[in-house]
């Protein structure tokens, strides 16, 4: 073999070794990079799940899905919060509180928390509720318990302090979020409301009836509680079923509720809107009835919170023995409620209940047997703001 050729030879075998040498570099540098991505992973799970979700829904990773452990940043926050609103709903039913109840204990716990069970919070404030142990919520080993937690919310301690929801005298005729700040006392009173069309959302995934009546107010477990109850009921009333007839009450109007029209004119006006008025009264019940009675507008967005906004001398909470002319009030289950003339004889000028935009004489009762609505009772034509 010649000089030349063995060289040759022997630049070809280095170049061979060479590359085998690379290679092999090459790989335990791949491995050591797949070995430090799968220390990350372990340390810090998804490192991009808290930024990829939508604005104001952190990520968390729901840990026993709410059965006492805490919950962190991280995946999952969906299958955390349904789990977290369903042990919320079964103790409000266990203890016979309304779908009411629940909306307003999910929306409490979605601006505390974000419907998390956290360890962690302002000063010693735990839980789904941030219930603090120093105010006389319980222990934080009892507060980081759900079931507890929600119990606490609903009901209080047994001596009215802290008080829980249903102290709150009126509390299933406030607004959502007055009720929460009742209970919470937070800094804050304005945010709770925020999170109402979320805390429905989530219902409506988790199957939560929130149009569920309520039975009593006796805390789980079947004890009844020596503290008093507000029955809902006032000046005499008398509260029923729902579904059972509406009968005539008493005439006779506070002094300051006046109106264009008198209450006779208004029911004629009522009928005959619905004897041959056009389709334009879509979703807009408290208009009607203010035109009913000689207004323009009503000066109050929705009929639920024109009934909130009544004074409390003139609500008749539940009762169901309203004088011709009334107006009485349901909590249909979302933001506006409903709001109707009542006409006489157990029957009411109502719109969208037969017809969609249109007014029908209807008896009462169909707005809680066809819309599932819950009665909440009735007041004067009252409208201070009306013009």
């Amino acid at each position: 073999m010649r000089a030349r050729d063995a060289a040759g030879l022997l630049l070809d075998a280095k170049g061979i070794v060479f590359k085998l040498k690379a290679a092999a570099v090459l790989s335990v540098v791949m491995v050591f990079c797949l070995l430090l991505l799968g220390l990350v992973a372990a340390m810090g799970g998804d490192a991009s799940a808290v930024g990829c979700g939508d604005r104001g829904r952190p990520g968390v990773d729901p840990g026993d899905e709410g059965g006492g452990g805490a919950q962190r940043p991280g995946e999952g926050i969906r299958k955390a919060q349904l789990a977290n609103a369903e042990i919320i709903d079964t103790v409000a039913k266990e203890g016979g509180l309304s779908g009411r109840a629940t909306l307003i204990a999910l929306m409490t716990a979605l601006q505390e928390s974000t419907l998390l069970n956290l360890d962690y919070g302002d000063r010693d404030s735990v839980g789904l509720f941030q219930q603090r142990p120093v105010a006389g919520w319980g222990t934080k080993e009892q507060i980081m318990q759900p079931k507890y937690a929600a119990k606490m919310f609903f009901w209080g301690g047994d001596d009215g302090d802290p008080p829980g929801l249903t102290d709150i005298r009126g509390w299933e005729s406030m607004k959502y979020g007055a009720a929460a700040q009742a209970v919470q006392r937070s800094a804050y009173p304005d945010l709770y409301d925020q999170h109402e069309d979320y805390a429905r959302e989530l219902a409506g995934e988790a199957k939560i009836d929130l149009n569920r009546r309520g039975t009593n107010g006796s805390p789980p477990g079947g004890g009844e509680s020596d503290k008093p109850r507000d029955k809902g009921c006032q000046d005499g009333g008398k509260p029923g079923e729902p579904g059972q007839p509406f009968h005539d009450g008493a005439a006779g109007w506070p002094p300051e509720v006046k109106n264009p029209r008198s209450t006779k004119e208004a029911i004629a006006a009522a009928r005959e809107e619905a004897r041959s008025g056009p389709k334009k009264w879509y979703q807009m019940c408290l208009a009607f009835t203010s035109v009913a009675y000689g207004w323009s507008s009503s000066g109050v967005p929705y009929a639920i919170d024109h009934y909130r906004e009544m004074p409390t001398s003139m609500k008749h909470d539940k009762d169901r023995t309203p004088p011709p002319g009334a107006l009485m009030y349901w909590d249909t289950g979302q933001r506006a409620g409903h709001v109707a003339v009542y006409l006489g004889d157990g029957e009411i000028a109502s719109n969208d209940i037969r017809r969609p935009g249109y007014i029908d004489v209807v008896p009462a009762t169909e707005i809680e047997s066809k819309w599932g609505a819950t009665y909440l009772g009735w007041a004067p034509p009252y409208f201070p703001k009306g013009g």
